[in-house]
């Protein structure tokens, strides 16, 4: 696929990274000549230097002939502009724009093809904030990422020695609760002097104390799951209720202003450090937030404010050293969990493992959403797992048993890579692509049946419209699996 990507920024550099590593065709655009050089001497892409709403460099980076527009320079108005002349002078057929204003995705009229004609809107922030709101509802998880709209998600949660689940096999396990929609798809566990090391889950596989292990599971199993993984009770956590939010940038005030809206829920502080943005929040957030004028690395102030107390402590300013210092200083006055934002990929890669209990990126949090406008097939959920070495893949089937290679098959019959295995099937979901010609009387619908959460089996038969997840170690096998679930040309 040919990929145009506008600024070569934080945003852009990771989705250039990602998409580079896949074999797309990249072009970056951006002002600033000496970034995109050092874009080109670490990636193999081509830079064109120049603002992306002139028509004469969209030309230069190959419009005419480009796949794929994702506008993410700074200013949410450079990216509207460059996605409408997209639209008008290239006709680049997918076209989405980083827009940080939440006023543009509330008006559809504004994003249509007689507005800015954006396909789809991301913004980094938002996508952060969805993502954090779900690790404080499942505080034990280290990621949470959901299919199927909801129905399924994948977990990931740090086993801890005297856990129910630890220390057995995964025949074990699934003997125990065969009937139960949980199945292990990864492990990966620590070893001494070296990076964690991928371990694949078959049935002789047993739950060691410190592996990280990947759960696919229905959403009601979900944190039953990680309590029976982590705590040695099985009993589920006690909830998040006393939240400190060190930052008070974009992403703490999001955040901040969506936990606050469940009023008497959480008991909420946010730190910082600038006074008159001080002001600005205390205006913008419920009163029940209390928001602290200081430095999110001062000792003396977190003990004034009882960080020991404290449930989740989020380090989320744009500053990567002061989130990791003041993440590992709260965790030392004791802090139960604690989440540091960090931009810098190598500053990632170096925290795992450490005191701090999630390291997250903000551009990995919203790259699913990117990629699954470049991956080929009908792909409704791609999340980048693993700081983007590892996938987890959402597929809907299509065709019949003429035109595709898996309908009407059997799960062991279907030739997948090595490491590979589909890991739940959600049967049953509305099918929003099937459409009746208008001359057609279109017959009364029957009443929806609830949708399925499977554990498929070696005898499990795959049907078309099953959404299937599976979990990939290796991004590298994701154009296998598309192309295995691609429909041949005599079906449309």
């Amino acid at each position: 696929m040919k990929i145009i990507i506008l600024g070569a920024g934080r945003v852009g550099e990771s989705v250039a990274d990602s998409l580079v590593s896949e074999r797309n065709d990249i072009t970056v655009i951006d002002t600033d000549a000496e970034r995109l050089r050092d874009l080109q001497a670490r990636f193999d892409l081509r830079g064109v230097v120049g603002s992306g709403i002139e028509p004469a460099v969209l030309a230069e980076a190959g419009a005419r002939d480009t796949d794929l527009l994702i506008a993410c320079a700074a200013q949410d108005e450079t990216n509207l502009v460059c996605c409408k002349m997209a639209q008008l002078l290239f006709n680049i057929p997918t076209r989405i724009a980083r827009v940080r204003s939440l006023g543009f995705q509330c008006d559809t009229r504004l994003l249509g093809a007689d507005g800015f004609a954006v396909d789809r809107i991301i913004c980094p922030e938002e996508s952060l904030t969805r993502y954090i709101g779900k690790l404080v509802e499942y505080p034990e998880a280290m990621q949470v990422r959901e299919f199927a709209g909801g129905r399924a998600s994948l977990v990931s949660v740090r086993a801890r020695a005297g856990a129910p689940m630890v220390g057995h096999t995964i025949a074990e396990l699934r003997a125990s609760a065969p009937d139960v929609a949980v199945r292990l798809v990864a492990i990966y566990r620590r070893f001494p002097d070296e990076p964690d090391r991928f371990v694949a889950c078959s049935g002789g596989t047993r739950i060691e104390p410190g592996d990280e292990v990947f759960v696919l599971a229905a959403q009601e199993h979900i944190a039953h799951v990680l309590s029976a993984l982590h705590r040695r009770d099985a009993s589920n956590a006690p909830p998040v209720r006393r939240i400190m939010i060190a930052g008070g940038d974009r992403v703490g005030l999001r955040l901040a202003q969506q936990l606050g809206q469940e009023e008497g829920r959480f008991h909420l502080k946010i730190i910082e450090s600038d006074p008159q943005r001080c002001v600005e929040l205390a205006s913008a957030l419920p009163p029940s937030v209390l928001v602290l004028q200081g430095e999110t690395t001062d000792e003396d102030l977190l003990n004034d404010e009882g960080v020991e107390e404290v449930d989740l402590f989020l380090a989320l300013t744009e500053d990567d050293e002061d989130n990791i210092m003041s993440c590992l200083l709260a965790k030392r006055m004791g802090a139960s969990r604690v989440l540091a934002l960090i931009n810098r990929r190598s500053y990632a890669d170096l925290m795992h493992g450490t005191q701090i209990d999630i390291a997250l990126s903000p551009a990995q949090a919203m790259l699913g959403e990117l990629l699954a406008f470049v991956r080929q097939g009908d792909v409704q959920a791609v999340h980048s797992l693993r700081r983007g070495v590892a996938e987890a893949l959402e597929i809907v089937v299509r065709g019949d048993r003429k035109s595709s290679r898996v309908v009407g098959r059997k799960v062991s019959e279907l030739p997948l890579p090595r490491d590979v295995h589909i890991g739940l099937i959600v049967r049953g979901l509305p099918d929003h692509s099937a459409s009746a010609p208008e001359s057609e009387a279109l017959p009364v619908p029957a009443e929806p049946a609830e949708p399925q959460v499977i554990i498929p089996r070696s005898s499990t038969v795959v049907e078309s419209n099953d959404h299937v997840v599976f979990f990939l170690p290796h991004k590298r096998l994701v154009r296998e699996v598309e192309k295995l679930f691609r429909v041949s040309a005599t079906f449309f």
